[in-house]
Protein backbone atom coordinates (compact mmCIF):
# COMPACT_ATOMS: atom_id res chain seq x y z
CA UNK A 1 0.00 0.00 0.00
CA UNK A 2 1.00 3.79 -1.16
CA UNK A 3 1.09 6.63 0.73
CA UNK A 4 -0.51 9.07 -1.29
CA UNK A 5 1.41 12.32 -1.97
CA UNK A 6 -0.52 15.39 -3.64
CA UNK A 7 1.25 17.79 -6.47
CA UNK A 8 1.24 20.93 -6.07
CA UNK A 9 -0.41 20.57 -9.55
CA UNK A 10 -2.93 18.19 -9.21
CA UNK A 11 -4.80 20.22 -6.24
CA UNK A 12 -8.14 21.41 -7.29
CA UNK A 13 -9.11 25.03 -5.31
CA UNK A 14 -12.32 25.55 -4.75
CA UNK A 15 -14.02 29.35 -4.18
CA UNK A 16 -15.91 29.24 -0.84
CA UNK A 17 -18.39 32.12 0.50
CA UNK A 18 -19.17 32.25 4.10
CA UNK A 19 -21.59 35.42 5.32
CA UNK A 20 -20.15 35.70 8.83
CA UNK A 21 -23.41 37.12 9.91
CA UNK A 22 -24.68 36.43 13.61
CA UNK A 23 -21.38 33.78 13.73
CA UNK A 24 -19.36 33.30 16.69
CA UNK A 25 -16.16 34.66 15.67
CA UNK A 26 -14.03 31.39 17.16
CA UNK A 27 -16.31 28.64 15.86
CA UNK A 28 -16.42 30.87 12.20
CA UNK A 29 -12.13 30.75 12.38
CA UNK A 30 -11.43 26.93 13.50
CA UNK A 31 -14.16 26.10 10.08
CA UNK A 32 -12.28 28.79 8.10
CA UNK A 33 -8.76 27.62 8.79
CA UNK A 34 -9.47 23.83 8.10
CA UNK A 35 -10.63 25.00 4.61
CA UNK A 36 -7.87 27.41 4.06
CA UNK A 37 -5.45 24.44 5.44
CA UNK A 38 -7.55 21.62 3.09
CA UNK A 39 -7.92 19.05 6.18
CA UNK A 40 -11.67 18.64 5.07
CA UNK A 41 -10.01 17.13 1.93
CA UNK A 42 -9.15 13.42 1.17
CA UNK A 43 -6.00 14.35 -0.50
CA UNK A 44 -4.62 16.85 2.11
CA UNK A 45 -0.74 16.64 2.29
CA UNK A 46 0.92 18.53 5.17
CA UNK A 47 3.45 20.47 2.84
CA UNK A 48 1.18 21.22 0.11
CA UNK A 49 -1.41 23.89 0.04
CA UNK A 50 -4.21 22.08 -1.08
CA UNK A 51 -6.85 24.47 0.97
CA UNK A 52 -9.67 26.18 -0.66
CA UNK A 53 -9.83 30.04 -1.11
CA UNK A 54 -12.41 31.58 1.23
CA UNK A 55 -14.33 34.87 0.98
CA UNK A 56 -15.78 36.05 4.31
CA UNK A 57 -18.41 39.02 3.96
CA UNK A 58 -20.35 40.54 6.79
CA UNK A 59 -17.10 40.19 9.17
CA UNK A 60 -18.15 43.47 11.19
CA UNK A 61 -21.64 41.87 12.27
CA UNK A 62 -19.48 38.81 13.85
CA UNK A 63 -20.37 38.02 17.40
CA UNK A 64 -18.24 37.05 20.60
CA UNK A 65 -20.22 34.98 23.47
CA UNK A 66 -20.01 36.18 26.95
CA UNK A 67 -18.48 39.66 27.61
CA UNK A 68 -15.50 39.41 25.22
CA UNK A 69 -16.39 42.66 23.62
CA UNK A 70 -15.35 44.70 26.64
CA UNK A 71 -12.73 42.23 28.30
CA UNK A 72 -10.96 40.13 24.89
CA UNK A 73 -7.53 42.34 24.72
CA UNK A 74 -5.62 42.62 21.27
CA UNK A 75 -1.90 43.32 22.10
CA UNK A 76 0.90 44.41 19.96
CA UNK A 77 4.23 45.74 20.29
CA UNK A 78 5.87 48.55 18.82
CA UNK A 79 9.77 47.60 18.88
CA UNK A 80 10.48 49.97 22.29
CA UNK A 81 11.33 49.44 25.32
CA UNK A 82 8.16 49.32 27.08
CA UNK A 83 6.14 49.41 24.08
CA UNK A 84 3.42 47.00 24.59
CA UNK A 85 -0.01 48.27 23.40
CA UNK A 86 -3.61 46.65 24.24
CA UNK A 87 -6.83 46.96 22.18
CA UNK A 88 -10.28 45.70 23.18
CA UNK A 89 -12.42 44.23 20.88
CA UNK A 90 -14.76 46.87 20.60
CA UNK A 91 -13.00 49.23 19.94
CA UNK A 92 -11.23 47.63 16.88
CA UNK A 93 -14.90 46.45 16.04
CA UNK A 94 -16.09 50.11 16.11
CA UNK A 95 -12.36 51.46 14.16
CA UNK A 96 -11.75 51.78 10.54
CA UNK A 97 -11.04 47.75 9.68
CA UNK A 98 -14.07 45.56 11.61
CA UNK A 99 -12.82 42.92 9.57
CA UNK A 100 -9.73 42.49 11.64
CA UNK A 101 -11.16 40.55 14.25
CA UNK A 102 -11.74 37.86 12.03
CA UNK A 103 -8.71 37.67 9.75
CA UNK A 104 -6.65 37.39 13.22
CA UNK A 105 -8.35 34.93 14.59
CA UNK A 106 -7.99 33.12 11.32
CA UNK A 107 -4.33 33.23 11.15
CA UNK A 108 -3.41 32.14 15.02
CA UNK A 109 -5.37 29.22 13.78
CA UNK A 110 -2.78 28.55 10.34
CA UNK A 111 0.87 27.26 11.30
CA UNK A 112 3.47 30.26 11.17
CA UNK A 113 5.73 30.25 8.20
CA UNK A 114 6.32 30.10 4.18
CA UNK A 115 3.25 27.61 4.04
CA UNK A 116 1.02 29.49 6.51
CA UNK A 117 1.58 33.08 5.02
CA UNK A 118 0.62 31.15 1.30
CA UNK A 119 -2.40 29.79 2.90
CA UNK A 120 -3.19 33.05 4.25
CA UNK A 121 -3.23 34.82 0.95
CA UNK A 122 -6.41 32.43 -0.31
CA UNK A 123 -8.31 34.34 2.82
CA UNK A 124 -10.62 37.83 1.62
CA UNK A 125 -12.72 39.35 4.51
CA UNK A 126 -15.06 42.07 3.53
CA UNK A 127 -16.70 44.09 6.48
CA UNK A 128 -20.09 44.27 4.39
CA UNK A 129 -22.10 42.18 1.92
CA UNK A 130 -20.43 43.06 -1.44
CA UNK A 131 -17.02 41.64 -2.61
CA UNK A 132 -15.57 41.89 -5.65
CA UNK A 133 -15.52 37.48 -6.57
CA UNK A 134 -18.42 37.21 -8.57
CA UNK A 135 -16.32 35.93 -11.96
CA UNK A 136 -15.16 33.03 -9.67
CA UNK A 137 -18.46 31.54 -8.88
CA UNK A 138 -18.13 30.74 -5.27
CA UNK A 139 -19.74 28.23 -3.70
CA UNK A 140 -22.15 29.19 -0.48
CA UNK A 141 -21.13 27.38 2.58
CA UNK A 142 -23.65 28.03 5.76
CA UNK A 143 -21.67 27.77 8.55
CA UNK A 144 -24.99 28.23 10.77
CA UNK A 145 -26.42 25.15 9.81
CA UNK A 146 -23.30 22.82 10.55
CA UNK A 147 -23.88 23.31 14.47
CA UNK A 148 -26.70 24.93 15.97
CA UNK A 149 -24.11 26.58 18.61
CA UNK A 150 -22.23 28.60 15.60
CA UNK A 151 -24.65 31.23 15.54
CA UNK A 152 -26.01 33.78 18.55
CA UNK A 153 -28.95 35.76 17.81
Amino acid sequence: MKTYVAKPAEVDKKWVLIDAKGLVVGRLATIVATRLRGKHKATYTPHVDCGDNVIIINADKVVFTGRKWDQKAYYHHTGYPGGIKERVAKTIRDGKFPERIVEKAVERMIPRGPLGRRQMSNLRVYGGDKHPHEAQAPVVLDVGVLNSKNVRA
